[in-house]
């Protein structure tokens, strides 16, 4: 009232102040009225841009409330499930991110550098992923930084384990995890409006059909070159490139079949040729000797390999050149650059080495999947401009033999690269056949220039080839010595252990001579460095309780409980691995396990490594690194819970389960009810045999095993 009879005064002619008074009053009002919904605003902006983060559609009909896993009653060995031991004061909701923007910058801040103390920020993001445009890159990042808090919380509360406490799913957390758990409930407090929903839709209904891509039964995702039409050059790609459209189906099987592996050792000596066929192997087999075909069986001759002495004498010669390399004791992990000739890896498990071998991505012959086929340790990774997935000071020794890398070749950078993930005073052997004299030389000013020492140089008239040994070596000061500075020292906020899509630097990091550093001590010899920890592991009360954890579960339940045939088990993998205390608790089995760290994880690969064990840096939205059909066991502890807000497709990590593993293979699974029931549903559709399923306390267990059903 007040406001019209104010503009009935301004009609009138001596009424300017009254009009210049009802401007200022409306321009108040409005100004007023701003100030109070801008705040809703903001949070309805932010609300929005996060529908991204939902990881399936949600069903507009009542909400789904999972109904808990039934026990198998066909199977009596799931009653290994009830004596596991788990801990449920594990966090396992995320901490709500979608807060106002100011708040959401502090409290990114505050996480982020709490983050950064545990994960040593190995997910890198100077070179972004090239599927992926740079808006949804940095959504991702700041999940990230809010999920690794949360991540920190769930692993601690996990591995502190009462091994002594019955059968039951067990629940301890110490004060320190109970102090945690507190600031995460802070950060839930605080935050409002994520829009939560399940992490598989339940009410979805799949149906699956072959791929049909150039490269048929071997395809791998991220690293073959897959187009609609037309001749491309290449198969590969030379970096690592996942499809922008998900991995929706299913890898067909070989053409001639596929066929049961066998069991380990004897698959060391021979296998199933049409397992691993391919026309360029076939024309492979003809041109060398540590490899033929006898029959239905790919055959490997004992002390046969690429070296015309053999292998056992390529070794014994190594050691004689340098006699500190003693095998299996001061060297553990070794990498093979190329793996050309499985039987260096195979030979050094005799040894009680372990040898990963990194199959390069133009090796179309397929080698790395012929040493994954026998039961040796290999990935597939490009080797051109990225770091390998690895954290830095890692290997023992590493060996490139029949090598034609040329190492001198981009400033070095590919040496460089070497350099970062050997341990200090660790070994480059190296074996060539025919080395000119420019390449020799250009090897030489570079080993100098990054100061390593030749420790010996010999031709083998029996084996044909000429051996070089370098060692790192083990402090700084060597680099101040340096009368060029070239490559220079990296700065001291370079990252060294950032490895997921980082650019490989040519600069030399600084060797660690700290005890609170990783990479600053030689192990202790094998055996004793499985249980032996270093100074700069500051959680070692953790460690030895995630070791009591695994070794706990796999005695009551895994190796005894689930129905599985271990003696056909040789290819394992940890998908979310922490401390390594799986492949601990394994140990005596007959098997290798391939510890995955993920990248959105705290980072504990380092400890992985020094333990005596191997691992990689891997994010599960994307493809892993290796050939379809190639491993026996997948275990997956709270991998899907993890993953919820960070894969657009989440279904498409059981798509990806499906194709590393082989026909006949298992997956343990170890999550919450509400993710085991429509996983359980989705592994039903792929015609996977559920073979025991149990549950506790909203937490379960999954144990399924692939059959031969291709659609």
């Amino acid at each position: 009232m007040a406001i019209a009879r104010l503009v009935r005064q301004a009609k009138r002619p001596h009424g300017l102040w009254v009009k210049m008074t009802a401007v200022t009053i409306l321009g108040l009002c409005f100004i007023f009225v701003w100030g109070v919904f801008s705040s809703s605003s903001t949070s309805v902006t932010t609300q929005r841009e996060s529908f991204e983060d939902i990881a399936e559609p949600v069903s507009s009909s009542s909400s789904h409330k999972p109904q808990k896993l039934k026990k198998d009653e066909s199977k009596k060995g799931g009653g290994g499930g009830k004596s596991e031991k788990k801990s449920n004061g594990n966090g396992s909701s995320h901490p709500e991110q979608h807060k106002g923007k100011d708040n959401q910058k502090k409290e990114k801040k505050r996480v982020h550098k709490e983050d950064n103390k545990e994960k040593g920020n190995h997910r890198g993001d100077e070179d972004p992923q090239p599927q992926h445009d740079q808006e949804e890159k940095e959504k991702r990042e700041e999940e990230v930084e809010v999920e690794g808090e949360e991540e920190r919380v769930d692993r601690e509360s996990e591995g502190d384990v009462d091994a002594d406490g019955g059968g039951d799913l067990a629940e301890s957390v110490d004060q320190g995890d109970s102090e945690a758990v507190e600031d995460v409930e802070e950060v839930r407090k605080a935050s409002k409006g994520k829009v939560k929903g399940p992490l598989f839709n339940p009410n979805a209904t799949y149906s699956w059909k072959l791929c049909s891509t150039r490269s048929k039964h071997n395809y791998i995702p991220c690293i073959d070159i897959e187009v609609g039409g037309g001749k491309v050059p290449s198969y590969r790609h030379t970096e690592r490139s996942c499809p922008r459209t998900p991995f929706m189906c299913m890898v067909p099987l070989p053409h001639e079949g596929y066929g049961f592996p066998l069991p380990w050792p004897e698959s060391k000596l021979k296998i199933l040729y049409k397992n691993v066929a391919h026309p360029k192997l076939a024309a492979y087999i003809k041109r060398h000797n540590w490899l033929m075909e006898s029959g239905e069986y790919l055959t490997f001759p004992q002390n046969q390999s690429e070296l015309k002495g053999g292998i056992h004498h390529y070794l014994e010669s190594i050691e004689e050149m340098v006699p500190d390399i003693e095998w299996g004791k001061n060297i553990r992990v070794v990498l093979d650059i190329g793996c050309t000739d499985s039987s260096f890896a195979a030979a050094l498990l005799d040894k009680e080495v372990l040898t990963l071998s990194l199959g390069l991505k133009n090796d179309l012959v397929d080698l790395a999947q012929v040493a994954l086929e026998r039961g040796i340790p290999a990935v597939i990774s490009p080797f051109s401009r990225r770091r390998l997935p690895f954290p830095s000071q890692s290997f023992d020794a590493i060996h490139c033999g029949g090598c034609g890398i040329p190492w001198h070749s981009n400033g070095g950078k590919l040496l460089l690269e070497m350099n970062r993930i050997l341990r200090p005073g660790g070994y480059f052997i190296m074996s060539t056949k025919h080395d000119s004299i420019e390449e020799e030389e250009a090897m030489t000013t570079l080993t100098a220039s990054i100061c390593w020492n030749v420790l010996a140089h010999k031709s083998d008239d029996v084996g044909e080839v000429g051996v070089k040994i370098y060692q790192k070596p083990e402090g700084n000061d060597i680099y101040e010595l340096r009368r060029k500075k070239v490559p220079p020292l990296c700065k001291e906020n370079e990252n060294p252990d950032a490895a997921w899509y980082v650019s490989m630097k040519t600069c030399l990091h600084t060797i660690p001579i700290g005890i609170e550093q990783h990479g600053a001590e030689w192990p202790e010899e094998w055996p004793k460095r499985l249980e032996s920890y270093p100074d700069w592991v500051n959680n070692k009360e953790k460690v030895v309780a995630d070791t009591n954890h695994w070794n706990a579960v796999a005695n009551k339940s895994y190796l005894n409980g689930l129905g599985i045939n271990w003696t056909s088990i040789r290819n394992v993998m940890d998908m979310k691995s922490v401390y390594g205390g799986l492949a601990v608790a394994l140990s005596q089995q007959k098997v290798w396990v391939m510890n995955v760290v993920p990248v959105h994880a705290p980072d504990t690969l380092p400890i992985i490594f020094e333990r005596g064990l191997i691992g990689i840096y891997h994010d599960w939205c994307e493809s892993f690194g290796t050939y379809p059909r190639t491993y026996d066991l997948l275990h997956a502890d709270h991998l899907f819970s993890r993953l919820k807000n960070r894969c657009k497709q989440p279904v498409t990590i059981v798509v990806e389960v499906d194709r590393i593993l082989r026909p006949g293979g298992w997956i343990i699974i170890r999550d919450k009810v509400e993710i085991l029931n429509p996983l359980e549903e989705i592994l039903k559709s792929m015609q996977w045999e559920i073979r025991m399923t149990f549950a506790q306390d909203k937490e379960g267990i999954l144990c399924a095993q692939k059959t031969m059903w291709r659609p």
